[in-house]
């Protein structure tokens, strides 16, 4: 028996006894259904939602391609296909959805501190931190570079000012990365640095946006004077738009294949979720 064969009869095993019914295909439809973001104040209609997530992510399957180190797999392609088919036969529901998945980590593991990785990474993996997106401003339209949301020195902290929009569930996030302009004199493109701001810290407000049919994901994000420390800077000061480049490049990846590391899930939960993400 390969290798291969022996992980493929392990996670079938696996699989059988820690997927829980209502999270296979066939399940009870009177069975409560959850969209799973994780976070600190998620709440479960179905107790199983949860308890598939917390087995999944204990396993680091919600991103298996991800080194052990930081809580993921730590598999191999070759063993994610193998995972992908095995959770396909059984109708595996997603156990995550997550722009901490999709689209923060890629960057984190590419530019941030060995620090900020460990951090961040393993509460993305689990779900403990749910995440949303600070790119549009009012004035900056479809023109991302010109956005005027400051980040101002101020010795061991940045103090954050300006606002955001169509922030994809900023009012149920527990934090936020953002583009913010650090160098005002710089050409647009060079001033503008990638930041991580604590939503519960002092100075930051949601405001929902209601559109025409009553229900909407989008918020307005306020800062006003918001500390936020230096050590959540990801990347060199500045340089936040060769990252912001490259988180939108993991996004565009994932929507086009469905998936990042996943095979469970639909097209059209993929396209579901790609309505409801705005930058």
């Amino acid at each position: 028996m390969s290798n291969l064969d022996k992980f493929r009869e392990e996670t079938k095993e696996w699989l059988d006894k820690n997927c829980p019914p209502s999270m296979r295909s066939g399940a009870d439809p009177k069975t409560p259904v959850d969209e799973v973001w994780g976070g600190r104040n998620a709440e479960y209609k179905n107790p199983e939602s949860k308890l598939w997530l917390d087995r999944m992510g204990e396993k680091g399957w919600t991103m298996p391609t991800v080194s052990k180190e930081y809580g993921g797999g730590g598999l191999t392609k070759d063993e994610v296909k193998v995972l992908n088919e095995e959770l396909f036969s059984i109708g595996a529901k997603l156990p995550l959805l997550s722009f901490g998945i999709w689209m923060l980590a890629p960057v984190l593991l590419e530019y941030g501190t060995e620090k900020q990785k460990k951090e961040h990474i393993p509460k993305i993996i689990k779900g403990e931190i749910r995440w949303c997106q600070g790119y549009s401003e009012p004035g900056s339209g479809s023109d991302l570079a010109s956005l005027s949301t400051k980040a101002e020195d101020k010795g061991k902290n940045f103090l954050v000012n300006g606002q955001k929009v169509w922030t994809s569930y900023a009012d149920k996030a527990d934090w936020i990365f953002a583009l913010v302009r650090t160098g005002p004199k710089e050409p647009k493109h060079d001033g503008i640095s990638f930041l991580l701001i604590d939503m519960e810290t002092a100075g930051v407000t949601t405001k929902p946006i209601t559109l025409i049919s009553g229900k909407s994901p989008f918020c307005e994000t306020f800062f006003d004077n918001v500390e936020v420390p230096k050590e959540n800077l990801i990347g060199e000061l500045n340089s936040g738009w060769t990252i912001a480049k490259k988180l939108l490049q993991h996004e565009r990846a994932f929507i086009s294949n469905f998936g990042l590391a996943s095979g469970m899930g639909s097209k059209r939960d993929i396209v579901s979720i790609a309505k409801k993400t705005s930058w």
